[in-house]
């Protein structure tokens, strides 16, 4: 298997796990692999999200392979900037190499639950 393009890869860890949700947002169904981010732990008020946990591994999925439409589909979903904001973290892979990849991280919105 070729070596997947960083820049065109997002860690999930919430509703984007499931694969239906997924396939309905983005229109079309992506490759996916196993991964965990390191020192993070997830939560849940009103919407998931990831906070820095020293020692604590949230697992997810990578998405492979996502085109720039993809992305715009995905950034509209989560609210950007309103509910998250997307910035580039190192996640472990299945094969436990590092990879620097996209990840939505949380808002004050997001922490508070708000609508």
């Amino acid at each position: 298997m070729d070596q997947p393009d960083e820049a065109r890869m997002l860690f999930v860890y919430g509703s984007l796990i499931d694969q239906v949700r997924r396939e309905e947002i983005i229109g079309h169904a992506v490759s996916v692999m196993p991964a965990t981010l390191p020192d993070y732990e997830i939560g849940r008020t009103r919407y998931f999200y990831i906070r820095q946990h020293s020692g604590s591994s949230a697992a997810g999925l990578l998405l492979l392979n996502l085109t720039p439409q993809d992305f715009h589909r995905l950034d509209c979903y989560e609210e950007i900037p309103r509910l998250y904001t997307r910035d580039k973290l190192e996640v472990v892979d299945q094969s436990g190499n590092a990879v620097r990849c996209w990840v939505y991280l949380p808002t004050p919105a997001t922490l508070a639950g708000l609508e």
